[in-house]
């Protein structure tokens, strides 16, 4: 089969690019002929044959007559239809897999598909995983970012909400042209040319499932995960949380919990704004940002870890990495997480944001070596997607 892989960003920036790069990869190995269409950038690493690309937008160091044109480009880019049109044409795809494509790309390259094939009489499948909440929430999170909580205010299309609380980096204009947007391709009803939708967790599957165009195209999925031999390991005395220091993530209330419990030694291996708050915590030892076998040892070595979210979240792959390392959870109980994680057998669940909780249980995993060590050999059956395993699931959408 021909696929072509739809982003925006087309070198290493997050999870949906390790998405493309890993699943392109196998697919290929598998004898799928695979390209890519997205943005133009110096750090591009996979492309298409006709070399096609849109422009680069450099949202923040760009001109004030450049951020004026970028406004309009974001809602609807005549340049992505085009371009898309043109790879279509030379590669002539039997399925087009979208992913991550508001703002830069826009939701214009699905009107360049279906005209494509209404002029070449050829037909593609469109398939579309969902890596955030883009389609139906204007800052792509379900979250207000002013208020610190979650808001489900633009499931029903109220839009304007967007705006009114200034969801889109605290900015009025910049909530503005989300609004916009999503008023735009939503009275177009573009969606609707998307043959299936693949959610990375059921709690976003039963969200987009309000939207009577998207429910009946939507599918569950978790993200694959490499695969990882399960080794028993000694573990050492600290707690870890390994992410992105940031509001959103629970961090504010972790900090606030660990300065409570003196006698539990915590270490955080990542970056984000709030680290000099986590530095001026005498009993969290910041490690900055790890990878690779340096982090692999701190997922083993530590007696739990704590994933304290506070949006809905959906397929974290630190709860997953961490249990395939026989390393527990303490988990919030919030978005996809509780799929994750086998409640009071290898790990356990609190109440997203509610300190006494977390704290309660800290100290009681802390104090219950047993139970711990019993959590971490029931990690040892904990089975997720491989990427093979993944792709036996998604090639069937494909035909």
């Amino acid at each position: 089969m021909k696929i072509l892989m739809v982003n925006k960003f087309l070198y290493p920036n997050g999870g949906s690019e390790t998405y493309i790069f890993k699943l392109g990869k196998y697919l290929k190995l598998k004898g799928h002929d695979v390209q890519y269409f997205g943005m133009e950038h110096q750090g591009r690493c996979v492309g298409n044959d006709i070399d096609v690309y849109t422009s680069d937008m450099d949202f923040h160091n760009a001109t004030i007559f450049s951020k004026v044109t970028y406004a309009l480009k974001t809602i609807y880019s005549k340049e992505a239809k085009q371009k898309i049109k043109q790879v279509l044409e030379n590669f002539q795809p039997d399925v087009v897999h979208l992913n991550n494509f508001n703002y830069q790309l826009t939701p214009s390259i699905i009107l360049g598909i279906k005209e494509w094939e209404k002029k070449s009489n050829h037909t593609c499948k469109i398939i579309f995983t969902a890596h955030d909440y883009q389609i139906i929430c204007p800052n792509h999170m379900l979250y207000n970012p002013n208020l610190r909580k979650n808001c489900e205010e633009c499931l029903i299309g109220n839009f304007k909400k967007c705006l009114k609380n200034k969801c889109i980096h605290g900015s009025t204009m910049k909530s503005f042209i989300g609004m916009l947007e999503a008023y735009f391709w939503n009275y177009n009803k573009v969606y609707k040319n998307i043959d299936r939708i693949i959610c990375c967790s059921q709690f976003m599957k039963k969200k987009l499932d309000l939207n009577p165009i998207l429910a009946k195209k939507t599918i569950a999925m978790h993200n694959f995960i490499d695969r990882i031999s399960w080794q028993k390991c000694e573990k050492k005395n600290y707690v870890l949380y390994f992410g992105r220091y940031s509001q959103e993530k629970g961090i504010k209330t972790l900090i606030k919990v660990c300065s409570q419990l003196k006698n539990i030694n915590f270490i955080f291996a990542g970056n984000g704004p709030l680290e000099k708050e986590i530095n001026e915590v005498e009993n969290i030892t910041n490690v900055g940002f790890k990878s690779g076998d340096e982090l692999r040892r701190l997922i083993q070595e530590a007696k739990f870890s704590i994933y304290p979210s506070e949006w809905y979240e959906n397929c974290p792959f630190s709860v997953m990495e961490s249990q395939l390392y026989g390393t527990p959870v303490l988990g919030a109980n919030i978005g996809g997480i509780p799929e994750l994680i086998d409640d009071n057998k290898t790990g356990l669940l609190f109440e997203s944001g509610n300190m006494e909780d977390l704290e309660n249980k800290i100290k009681y995993l802390w104090e219950n070596e047993n139970l711990l060590s019993m959590y971490s050999e029931n990690c040892r059956n904990v089975k997720f997607d491989t990427l093979e395993e993944y792709y036996a699931k998604i090639i069937n959408f494909y035909k």
